[in-house]
């Protein structure tokens, strides 16, 4: 059993190290490729927004709340409001909402 865990951990070491050592290896220009340049700017907001959004839904008592916050935050950003006004205006929002849901 002990020796599976070293496996298993072996192998989690070599995925990601794989994950961020190939391309700084195998990419050595500057990438020119405008369709390659947008996906690879977005990856970082879509990963998030893809973390964050179910837990605004599912986490708070109500989805009412987690759906007014998400409205709140969007049209905040939109306004070019910052990340911790923008959060700060969230947690608010399913605060208010919910003490009187």
């Amino acid at each position: 059993m002990r020796h599976n865990v070293y496996i298993y951990i072996l192998i989690m070491f070599a995925v990601i190290y794989a994950i961020r050592v190939l391309p700084l290896t195998l990419v050595r220009k500057q990438i020119k490729n405008r369709f390659l340049r947008s996906f690879l700017y977005y990856v970082p907001y879509i990963t998030l927004a893809v973390m964050t959004f179910p837990a605004i839904v599912e986490v708070t008592q109500s989805p009412i709340a987690g759906a007014a916050a998400l409205v709140v935050g969007i049209v905040l950003a939109w306004c070019g409001a910052g990340l911790f006004p923008v959060a700060l205006s969230c947690c608010a929002t399913v605060f208010i909402l919910e003490l009187f849901l």
